[in-house]
């Protein structure tokens, strides 16, 4: 009997997969952090440019839907490019989502670390022996957080339906924390409502509508994850529900901040508090206690999206790991929870290691900028090649139904020509905005370095997976059917 590779167990429905994928994109931390982040950039016309972010996302998520539906697999992206434009490509783009994630995961590591020294400093705790707690100091906030990602990174690895049932309850708290403070400022503010917030023509330059864009598509990034647990729903047309759900929520959510934060905060106020920026919101709409809601929900979304992201990442190396793409470790499932346990735990060692490294930048805002531009550029290269699979795989759809080729081709193309374009722009931006190179997330050098790193090393490791371990992918492109195996029995 030929030897079939292990599966994973289906327990997951619709509701667990929004919960998985909201988590991951986590709106209360893009809300508190990436909106300070991406003000920085676009000044007072947040409304403007995520709704203009939306719409390629819209397109790569309906190209994700219609991926999902012929062929389901734990490896999405990186099976349906392979298969449809080559195995080079499928496979970095699944190298570039594990290592755009694992430093997502460091930087959401130093987020939940600082709002947990907030937290500290609204108790009253203001030094540890003789050591005065800083906020904004990337080695204390890192030191408490990686304390906090080896605790979820355990929680993950015994299965990704308990994970979503902790994860539903924090974002319940959450939304409810979000809507109440947002909804409040929004009716209260005292700057006036304006509406050449939402006219993009208005924007400072070219390059902040490039950077402005891909810090949009970085905080969107994460609904995809519902199709990372594909394999673990009982019907796989729930993972293409979950995602166009999360999706549609994060809309509402981030237009809802963006607007309540203009009517509260002046310009200067929302640039310059970066990792702190939704306490001090908090702060200006509510006295003591109330006012610590919000820094509790920016806590939640990072611990939530802390273990969001190690579980579709583990299941992105567990499909590579079964096509002998990454070493066999990764594919290795825990008889007793049918999860990549094994893989689960190297993802958290990985993040742990990266988070050290991110040492290097000692201003936690620094450190913000850097890793969201650098994952924004990757983020996107990943979207449009996803994109254009679709659009390739789909195109006889031209011919025999135009309307549904202009939904399967004609729109995904559009996404994934509008994220290369701008993703090729800023990187030229980056380029040639300084002539030396620092470390510091201001230095065009380094925020180009940084993606280039990543794609280098996508490279090298695709090389070794064809030549090194000979793996069959890189002779047909195709995965491991997710439905070849057995599947073990369902958990209750």
């Amino acid at each position: 009997m030929a030897h079939q590779p292990p599966a994973l167990r289906r327990t997951l429905g619709v509701l667990d997969g929004v919960a998985i994928a909201a988590s991951s994109t986590a709106a209360t931390t893009s809300i508190g952090i990436g909106l300070g982040v991406t003000a920085g950039v676009v000044g007072l016309h947040l409304p403007a440019i995520m709704l203009l972010a939306f719409l390629p996302v819209l397109g790569i998520a309906g190209a994700y839907a219609r991926l999902n539906r012929v062929e389901p697999n734990a490896g999405n992206g990186y099976v349906w490019v392979g298969r449809s434009l080559s195995p080079w490509l499928g496979f970095l783009v699944g190298w570039v989502n594990i290592v755009a994630t694992v430093a997502f995961l460091a930087y959401t590591t130093a987020v939940t670390g600082s709002a947990l020294l907030q937290l500290a400093g609204d108790a009253g705790l203001h030094r540890v022996a003789g050591l005065a707690l800083d906020p904004g100091s990337t080695a204390q906030t890192t030191a408490i957080g990686i304390v906090v990602l080896a605790a979820v990174t355990l929680t993950a690895v015994s299965g990704a339906r308990t994970a979503a049932r902790l994860q539903t309850g924090l974002l319940v708290f959450e939304y409810i924390v979000l809507l109440g403070f947002c909804g409040y400022g929004l009716v209260t503010g005292p700057h006036p409502f304006r509406w050449a917030w939402f006219d993009p023509f208005a924007l400072p330059s070219p390059q902040a509508l490039a950077q402005g864009l891909l810090l949009s598509v970085f905080c969107y990034w994460g609904f995809e994850s519902a199709f990372s647990v594909n394999e673990e729903v009982r019907e796989p047309r729930d993972a293409s529900r979950a995602g166009f759900i999360t999706l549609a929520t994060m809309l509402a959510l981030f237009l809802l901040g963006s607007l309540a934060f203009q009517r509260v905060l002046s310009e200067p106020e929302l640039v310059g508090h970066g990792a702190e920026g939704l306490a001090f919101f908090g702060d200006r709409l509510a006295g003591r206690p109330l006012a610590v809601l919000p820094l509790v929900a920016l806590m939640f979304s990072a611990v939530a999206s802390l273990q969001a992201g190690v579980i579709p990442t583990a299941r992105a190396m567990f499909a590579m790991g079964r096509d002998a793409t990454l070493g066999p470790v990764w594919s290795r499932v825990s008889p007793r929870y049918g999860t990549p346990a094994a893989g689960t735990l190297l993802i958290g060692a990985l993040a742990v290691a990266v988070a050290a490294l991110s040492l290097v930048i000692p201003r936690l805002s620094d450190m913000i900028m850097a890793t969201v531009n650098a994952v924004g550029i990757v983020v996107a290269l990943s979207y449009a090649l996803t994109a254009l699979a679709a659009a390739v795989r789909f195109r006889a759809l031209l011919r025999t139904d135009p309307w549904q080729g202009v939904r399967a081709v004609v729109l995904p193309a559009l996404s994934a020509a509008a994220l290369l374009g701008l993703g090729g722009y800023l990187g030229w931006s980056f380029f040639t905005s300084t002539d030396h190179f620092a470390l510091r997330a201001d230095n065009g050098w380094f925020l180009l370095l940084t993606p280039i790193m990543m794609i280098a090393s996508g490279c090298a490791a695709a090389a070794w997976a064809k030549w090194g371990r000979r793996s069959p992918y890189f002779r047909t492109g195709r995965g491991t059917d997710a439905d070849a195996p057995e599947l073990l029995t369902a958990a209750p």
